[in-house]
């Protein structure tokens, strides 16, 4: 059996970020305020949300190791990240803030011992459930910006960039 533990997803993180920092570099200053359709975030607005999007796992799972998560947890954790990423204007502010947030996130993860992924986080109503493991949600980080970044990469073949990822495939090809 393979074990998938603290040290490993600390090392996944660290790759998912990298290449998040990669794509931020890649974009232009100038394109930051680009919108792939209306309504959507801007190329700013989705990586000053990716900088501070483990905010809220922190705050849950290494500052307060809580076992219940309310909907106003999850309320105030939102804000105190969305009032971080209001911050983040400038291209530099928003790459250091990636970087060093990353890490610890990272940082984090690693330190978290098998017990501590393993237990279970309970939802206070409205959310139905038994609840999700520790390691489920800090996995759902990672998920999360994946999926953000995804829409990045298609952002970046609308504004005529070949995603990094891409060119390095074409590159071993």
């Amino acid at each position: 059996m393979t074990y998938y533990g603290a040290k490993n997803l600390g090392a996944s993180w660290r790759t998912v970020r990298t290449n998040t920092i990669q794509v931020a570099q890649e974009i232009p200053e100038e394109q930051y305020s680009f919108r792939a359709a209306e309504g959507t975030m801007s190329v700013r607005e989705l990586l000053a949300h990716l900088a501070v999007s483990p905010h809220w796992a922190e705050q849950l799972h290494f500052v307060g190791r809580k076992d219940l998560v309310t909907m106003e947890d999850f309320g105030r954790y939102h804000a105190e990240a969305n009032a971080v990423a209001a911050t983040l204007t400038s291209k530099a502010a928003i790459i250091d803030a990636l970087t060093s947030r990353g890490e610890t996130f990272a940082a984090g993860l690693e330190a978290m011992s098998e017990g501590a992924l393993a237990e279970v986080v309970a939802f206070g109503p409205p959310i139905p459930g038994p609840g999700k493991s520790r390691f489920e949600m800090l996995l759902g980080v990672k998920e999360h910006e994946m999926h953000h970044r995804g829409q990045l990469n298609l952002i970046e073949r609308m504004l005529g960039i070949v995603p990094h990822l891409t060119r390095a495939r074409q590159q071993r090809a």
